[in-house]
This record gives C-alpha cells, sequence and structure tokens, in this order.
C-alpha cells in the first residue's frame, strides 16, 4: 500500500489524530528504516468480557498489524488498582489482584479473534510499576502540576460539586503516560474518552527525554443496539463476541438502518468508498436495507466465530423469522408440579435479569407462552403435571419447561 493508501485505512473511523502531519512522518520512517512502530494500547482489567464496542480499538490495532507493525496490548494490572477516573462522577472502587488476574486472563483468550499472535506483544504494567520506589513516584508526580491535572472536564465538575477526589486518583494519567516511556510508544490508541490522558502520555514522555512522543489516534464510542446510548453491559444493549453465532446475528438485525452505517464502518475492514456505494444503492432502491444488514450481521459473526457459523445463523434467522418458526434446539428444562409465577421463572432461568425487569418484559408484551403473548405479570404455570410451556422473550431467547 502506498502512505496514502495506509493513512486512508488508519484514519477509518478514528476521530483524533495528533499532531495530524506525525502519522505520514512516522509511517514514511518506519518504510524507510523497516523497523515497525510500536503501537499501543492500554486496557484496564474492570469486566470479564469484551463487547463488540470494545473491538473498534482492537480493529485500528488490527489495521497497524495489517501494515506489518507491532502492537502492544498493555493489561493495566497495577493502573487498574488506581481506577481510570475519565467521566466519572465518583470514585471508582479498587480492584483486587485476584479481580485483576481472573479479568486479564479472559482478555487474553478473546483478543486473538482480531489480533495477529505474532505481530502482538501482551504486557502488564505491574512489571515496571513493582520496581518503582517510593523517589520515583515522587519524581514521576513532579512531571505534571495539580492545576494541568484539575483542567480535566470530569475532576473540574467534581471539584465544583465538592465531590470527593481520592489524591491516587490524580496518579492515573500519569502512571498511563509512564507506560509510553516504558514501552518506547510511537503511537497510542485510545477511545474519545481517553484523550486527556493520552495527551498527558506525550508531556510525560518528552518530560524523561523522549524526542520524539508518540502520535495519538482516538476512536469513537460505538452506540449501543438502541442506536443512543454508548455500547455497556450493564445497559443491556451489548453484543458480546462470545455470545453464540444466531444471537450476534440476530442482535445486529435488530438494529436500525441508520445505525448500520455506522456499524459498517467501524465493524468492518471494507474500504469508506465500498461503504459510501452501498449506502448509495440502498437510497436508490438498488439494495434492500435487510439484505444489507444481513450482510453486516454474517461480516461480525465470521469475525467472531467463522464463515461456516455465519451461514448457519442466517439459515437460522431467515428459519425463525421469515418462516414463523421455532429454534430447532431450544432448551428443556424440568420443574416440580406446583404454580409458579412467570416473573420468577423468567429472572431464575435468565430470561430476564431480575423479577422487575421480567414485570417489564411482559407488561410491554415482550413475553409469550405457547405462541400466545403474556400481559398479565401475575401469570403462574405449571399447576399440573405433565404440563408443558413454550417460552419466548423477545425474538430470541427460548426455552421449554416441563412440570413433573
Amino acid at each position: 500500500m502506498t502512505i496514502n493508501d495506509q493513512i486512508a485505512l488508519l484514519r477509518k473511523g478514528a476521530v483524533d489524530c495528533v499532531p495530524e502531519d506525525e502519522l505520514r512522518r512516522k509511517l514514511e520512517r518506519s518504510a524507510k528504516t523497516g523497523k515497525p512502530l510500536r503501537v499501543k494500547a492500554g486496557f484496564d482489567p474492570t469486566a470479564p468480557d469484551i463487547h463488540i464496542g470494545h473491538t473498534v480499538l482492537i480493529r485500528k490495532m488490527r489495521h497497524f498489524q495489517q501494515l506489518g507493525h507491532t502492537v502492544i496490548f498493555l493489561i493495566g494490572d497495577f493502573t487498574g488498582m488506581i481506577g481510570d477516573p475519565s467521566g466519572r462522577s465518583a470514585t471508582r472502587p479498587a480492584l483486587t489482584r485476584e479481580q485483576i488476574d481472573e479479568n486479564a486472563e479472559t482478555y487474553k483468550q478473546q483478543i486473538f479473534k482480531l489480533l495477529d499472535r505474532e505481530r502482538t506483544e501482551i504486557r502488564f504494567n505491574n512489571e515496571w510499576f513493582s520496581k518503582f520506589g517510593a523517589d520515583d513516584f515522587v519524581r514521576l508526580t513532579g512531571k505534571a502540576t495539580v492545576a494541568q491535572l484539575l483542567e480535566r472536564e470530569d475532576f473540574k465538575k467534581r471539584f465544583q460539586s465538592q465531590a470527593p477526589i481520592s489524591l491516587h486518583e490524580l496518579l492515573y494519567a500519569l502512571a498511563q503516560g509512564y507506560d509510553s516511556v516504558a514501552l518506547e510508544a510511537d503511537v497510542e490508541l485510545g477511545g474519545t474518552d481517553q484523550k486527556v490522558n493520552l495527551l498527558m502520555a506525550r508531556q510525560i514522555q518528552q518530560a524523561y527525554g523522549v524526542k520524539e512522543p508518540q502520535l495519538i489516534i482516538t476512536t469513537p464510542l460505538l452506540e449501543g443496539l438502541d442506536g443512543v446510548q454508548k455500547m455497556s453491559k450493564s445497559l443491556g444493549n451489548y453484543v458480546g463476541i462470545t455470545e453464540p453465532p444466531r444471537d450476534i446475528f440476530g442482535k445486529i438485525m435488530s438494529i436500525s438502518d441508520e445505525l448500520m452505517w455506522r456499524y459498517y464502518e467501524l465493524l468492518t475492514d471494507m474500504p469508506p468508498g465500498e461503504i459510501a456505494d452501498l449506502k448509495t444503492a440502498a437510497e436508490r432502491g438498488e439494495r434492500h436495507p435487510r439484505d444489507l444488514k444481513v450482510e453486516l450481521a454474517s461480516r461480525i459473526v465470521a469475525d467472531f466465530h467463522s464463515q461456516g457459523d455465519a451461514e448457519e445463523a442466517s439459515r437460522e434467522f431467515d428459519r425463525l423469522f421469515r418462516e414463523r418458526q421455532t429454534p430447532a434446539d431450544i432448551a428443556t428444562i424440568e420443574k416440580p408440579a406446583g404454580a409458579i409465577k412467570l416473573v420468577k421463572l423468567l429472572a431464575g432461568e435468565g430470561l430476564a435479569p431480575s423479577v422487575a425487569e421480567a414485570q417489564r418484559l411482559i407488561s410491554q408484551g415482550g413475553v409469550r407462552v405457547n405462541g400466545e403473548r403474556v400481559s398479565d405479570v401475575r401469570c403462574e404455570l405449571g399447576s399440573l403435571a405433565g404440563e408443558e410451556a413454550l417460552i419466548q422473550v423477545g425474538s430470541r431467547k427460548f426455552l421449554r419447561v416441563v412440570f413433573k
């Protein structure tokens, strides 16, 4: 690829590139010397599973790998014990060592669904911070001022509202900056919510004598399935990369036509020109949005499972929603005979996260029993032995209950 082509790939879906002209210089120097760029992205092990919102950044790491560069997947086992204050209105609880180790192991198992193992360094920042003495931390804190740290929007709001700001939180951006010193990073990637931290890292590198500090590239925060709020497990608007193929496929098919183009841009490697052509064809009526959504869902399933899984998920989706059939492999459980409230059954078997959510689903018409929509939150099942109930929640969750 020409340098211009490389820049186009790396800027696809990105928001900030600071300084803008430095990307070209770094790529040209790498091509001339044959020395790959060192591209860093840090992840605090605060949650055990990755959803497709996280993969917007990981995909950008893969783009650098495709151009021959080395990416560093940095697990912040030290900074995770501080807790990233970005966007927080309160102090984040510190993680225990056991939580960090467990979550980090899960990350390592999942990232290679997208990244090339041979071009990926997995590092932990406790590697250098465990060797830091009190004097090292004093020197590090001398690289920035309190005024600079309090300029951050999250700290500023908390300070003005007299909400607590713990001293250890002020260390987070400094520690993240020193990571770039220790790793000799040429480029650092992060979400737009990390921009302040990434810029601080450039300052820290300069303070430690790095002549050409890292370039920073930020990626947007992906909207969830609702198309409004940021994708989040806590909001339930996410797609987990380890979910079964048909669940991923069905969730992608549920998004709006407008959101589909955002997902094409951020969750596929299609060139922007090809995406623009698809959008034009849809606007002219030459391609149906549903068919384009099928192609998008198939691409995403293939990324995290296989092409065969994507084809099977597509066939299953057609069988369910075109032919209005139930899945072939519905889970079946047995329950002792005796009346049980439907809301408790939904919550107890994982079809709803709580009894309150089960009540909401029923009241909004999202639950069927034996094909009939249930509207009464007081509904009970299983009063007689031998009774069976086929429960459907939404369009994708099914459970057969046999009462003994």
